[in-house]
């Protein structure tokens, strides 16, 4: 059996993200939004983190704002990208998210901002965070999913079908919270916490939109993605549809993005465990408020 195709071009993602380092603070918008959402959770947890990693760094807006949080000691940035590791602040490994260089149970903490959505093995990459941290060990990470860009997508799909009778991948599949709360489980985490933060966000026109994600080096990288240039009457076409569809009353488009934070813990023996079957000291029927009946007893009225 041979081996599974890779869904994302990572080379192109190092050459885009390298092409755009030196502007890259004029679109992390959306990482700064994470770094004050990972800072009020770390801010709730009684801990301390004293060796610490940012996953896929992009330009370290993440660290800049977590490094003065006094439950974390030093704070490596890790990032694929060698000009965008160099608008990095503190310590900074250049490497692939997807090949960790850390040993077994040598960090404590594990942060990522918006990055994982573009590996290409998302469970291994789990496993291998997962074996990195120590027992009691953090993993706090924030991924594009669910429905984002799922106006730009549809826009696409609609225009290419119009004018050359079938769409190409134009943007990345997301997953969702069910799926990503699964792969930690799979992955050995304990305690996993997943949620949604939907962001909506205002856009002068959709080529707006384009250059923000060219500025955020987020443009396509999919491996099945057409590699010739879009004409001018596609890239018309697609923001005709665009304003038709999710056009706004002031002249504007409108543009989601779905941020699916993560918290997981390597196991530990100090951690809450489940009570175990018949241990209970509080009977449930007397919590709810309602008669307790035998198995498959059904309610009279």
């Amino acid at each position: 059996m041979g081996e599974a195709q890779e869904l994302f071009d990572r080379i192109l993602l190092a050459q885009r993200r390298n092409n755009v380092a030196a502007s890259a603070g004029d679109h992390a918008f959306l990482l700064e939004r994470v770094a004050l959402d990972f800072a009020d959770r770390l801010a709730g947890i009684k801990r301390t983190f004293p060796v610490g990693l940012n996953l896929g760094a992009f330009n370290g807006v993440l660290s800049r704002h977590l490094r003065s949080c006094e439950r974390i000691g030093m704070l490596v940035d890790v990032e694929l990208s060698v000009e965008m590791a160099r608008q990095c602040d503190g310590p900074c490994v250049v490497a692939d998210e997807e090949f960790l260089p850390f040993s077994d149970g040598t960090l404590d903490l594990v942060l990522s901002g918006l990055s994982l959505q573009l590996v290409n093995d998302l469970p291994g990459v789990l496993i291998q965070i997962f074996r990195s941290l120590k027992a009691d060990g953090l993993l706090l990470a924030s991924m594009l999913g669910g429905e984002t860009l799922k106006e730009l997508r549809h826009a696409w799909l609609i225009a290419e079908d119009e004018i050359y009778g079938g769409a190409s991948p134009r943007v990345a599949p997301f997953a969702n919270l069910r799926d990503v709360g699964s792969l930690l489980q799979r992955a050995g985490f304990a305690l996993p916490v997943v949620d949604l933060d939907r962001v909506q966000v205002t856009y002068s026109s959709p080529l707006a939109l384009m250059q923000e994600l060219k500025g955020m080096g987020a443009s396509n990288i999919l491996n099945a993605r057409l590699k010739k240039p879009v004409t001018r009457a596609l890239l018309q076409r697609v923001c005709e549809v665009y304003h038709q569809c999710y056009g706004l009353d002031d002249g504007r488009v409108s543009a989601t993005f779905d941020i699916v934070n993560m918290t997981a813990w390597v196991p530990h023996s100090s951690q809450q465990q489940p009570l175990k079957p018949g241990t209970a000291h509080a009977r449930l029927a007397d919590a709810l408020g309602v008669k307790e009946m035998p198995a498959g007893e059904k309610a009279r009225r």
